[in-house]
């Protein structure tokens, strides 16, 4: 059975992403504060003396200076696997803050994700010995994984955070009776991790998900891939002011900027989303002052995904 794409060698400009020219120079000035503070958080997790050398390394050789607004370029050789016992500690370590700073089984969760090795990629540099992890993706089915104590202290987390009627009904839902057909859609990477690589990434990730339909050995494994919705858990800014009528002087400002690019393309897409507050640190940036760091859940149906690639594709493009 074909496999993930093995390597992308090219030139690849460190540069955040987003659709309008505000919410790009916002990003712009979040990436260099968040890439030296996700850094040094990283640094002092238990990931291993190898790892913190190298996150160094990235954030020497990956980050040109502030004035220069991100105008260097990196030459990187990434390459896509398939996860393996060796990457707990890097795996762990993006997603430190996965559910906020809420106290749970991460190590478990960690576990579940590098065991479903037929559907999920992590992603580092070609012929790296230290082995250090610069993204994990991965789709694990919340039916398949309740009994387990990550998935119940998860859904426990999103239960307690929804705080808007409307919307409880539909969670409750997707975590209780919908759960088997149901796809908690991790995606996490460092802070500056080249956006050339999200489409081939997320085409790898979809792609599998469909393999596993037809190659997985039992008929019980292959209908958990037959998922009809994805549960997406992130953070992005949020303009302080976003449900209410702007006044001439925030008419320029967005009403969200978005972390992550394919964020934005995923809230279109939604059936449902809500917001939640985060305890983690607020960048403190004068481009910022008026954005808080945000929680969000979506909810996106499975025969959606098609969109969305192609309008993750068209992004990257463009960009």
């Amino acid at each position: 059975m074909p496999r993930k794409p093995a390597r992308h060698h090219r030139l690849l400009p460190v540069q955040p992403l987003t659709f309008s020219p505000f919410a790009r120079s916002v990003a712009r000035v979040a990436t260099a504060y968040l890439v030296k503070h996700h850094m040094h958080d990283a640094m002092q997790q238990s990931a291993g003396d190898e790892f913190k050398e190298k996150l160094k390394n990235v954030d020497r050789q990956s980050v040109s200076s502030e004035d220069e607004e991100f105008d260097g370029v990196v030459q990187a050789d990434f390459a896509f696997f398939d996860p393996k016992p060796d990457d707990f500690h890097g795996v762990k370590t993006l997603l430190q803050s996965y559910l906020n700073n809420k106290q749970w089984d991460l190590s478990g969760f960690v576990d579940l994700i590098l065991g479903q090795t037929t559907v999920g990629t992590v992603v580092k540099l070609e012929d790296d010995e230290d082995n250090g992890v610069f993204s994990i993706i991965t789709a694990l089915n919340l039916g398949r994984y309740k009994d387990h104590k990550c998935i119940s202290e998860l859904k426990e987390f999103l239960l307690n955070i929804c705080h808007e009627k409307d919307k409880i009904g539909n969670l409750r839902s997707l975590l209780g009776d919908e759960a088997q057909k149901v796809g908690l859609l991790v995606s996490q990477c460092v802070v500056n991790l080249p956006p050339e690589l999200l489409p081939p990434l997320y085409d790898a990730l979809f792609d599998e998900i469909s393999w596993a339909t037809e190659d997985e050995p039992t008929e019980e494994l292959r209908n958990s891939f037959r998922f009809k919705f994805y549960v997406v858990v992130s953070k992005f800014y949020k303009h302080k002011n976003a449900n209410q009528k702007r006044s001439s002087s925030t008419d320029k400002d967005e009403a969200f900027v978005y972390i992550k690019p394919e964020d934005e393309i995923l809230h279109k897409l939604s059936m449902w989303s809500f917001l939640f507050p985060l305890q983690t640190q607020q960048v403190a940036t004068h481009e910022l002052k008026n954005y808080q760091l945000t929680g969000i859940v979506m909810a996106v149906k499975a025969e959606d995904i098609s969109s969305f690639r192609q309008q993750l594709h068209a992004l990257i493009n463009e960009s």
